[in-house]
């Protein structure tokens, strides 16, 4: 009788980049990683990816963060009214800058209130470790948080500027990780045998002619644009074996969140890719 073959995979570092609602497609790279039976050795996360990779570290499955995505994003009043009550500032403050603008909101007020369970105090709570990348605004430097308060990090990793309200750790002012670090290769300090990085920054290139886009195009489309030349240069500068996988979400936009069925089933081809890249000679 022949004994049953246990195929053995590498010890990895999982990096979970920035891209806003195209990072769910995180989720499926998580559920596949279960179904494989992989636990991370480290993750290291920025913005989206640094969201749902403490759920995860903390215990959170993929499949669970499905769940609770499709659920969570299904009713559009529900979820206007919940970033309405996060908001930190009043319209009449329009005017005032500052935090007092009135579409600003609180990153640990959202946590709170779109998390499937709240995360646990510190990044010593998680069942397994993580670095999480913000952005110092003032000191104009990459920030990697690992041990200590988790939550203010978390917001902070994903304190889109103008969006987002940055968090204040002691004298630094905290901003968006995607400003610095859209891909955070560099993070995993584990001893690992491959680093699987998903990379989720790149939105699709468009042929518009010469359109003008608005104010707020522009930002999100210079962020993006900004983000993918930076995980390009990241990835490329890094000694140890390294498989990147460039998830095909290119033509959502970063606050695509209400698409969240089909960022997730345009992701579904991610589950064989991760396979292969775990199985390949490294």
């Amino acid at each position: 009788m022949n004994a049953k073959l246990t195929r053995t995979y590498p010890r990895i570092g999982l990096v979970l980049g920035s891209g806003g609602a195209r990072g769910l497609a995180h989720i499926v790279v998580l559920e596949t990683l279960d179904r494989l039976g992989i636990r991370p050795v480290q993750i290291a996360g920025t913005s989206i990816g640094a969201i749902l990779g403490a759920a995860y570290a903390s215990g959170v499955s993929g499949a669970e963060l499905r769940a609770h995505v499709i659920k969570d994003f299904r009713n559009r009043t529900d979820v206007m009214t919940r970033l309405f009550q996060a908001r930190v500032g009043r319209l009449a403050d329009i005017w005032k800058g500052g935090l007092g603008n009135p579409v600003l909101v609180d990153g640990e007020t959202i946590l709170e209130r779109f998390m499937p369970r709240p995360l646990p105090e510190r990044f010593e709570d998680l069942s397994i470790p993580m670095a999480i990348i913000a952005a110092d605004f003032h000191r104009l430097d990459r920030v990697v948080f690992s041990s200590g308060p988790l939550v203010p990090a978390v917001a902070a990793s994903m304190a889109i500027p103008g969006l987002v309200k940055p968090v204040v750790f002691g004298d630094r002012v905290m901003v968006d990780g995607g400003t610095v670090d859209p891909l955070p290769v560099k993070a995993i300090n584990a001893e690992v045998d491959l680093i699987l990085a998903i990379d989720v920054s790149r939105a699709a290139a468009r042929e518009e002619g010469a359109k003008i886009p608005g104010a707020v195009e522009t930002g999100f489309r210079v962020y993006d644009l900004m983000q993918a030349a930076l995980a390009d240069a990241q990835a490329s500068d890094n000694a140890r074996p390294i498989r990147r996988l460039k998830a095909p979400v290119e033509g959502f936009n970063a606050l695509d969140f209400f698409a969240a069925k089909k960022i997730l089933a345009a992701s579904e081809g991610l589950a064989g890719a991760v396979e292969s890249a775990l199985t390949l000679p490294f």
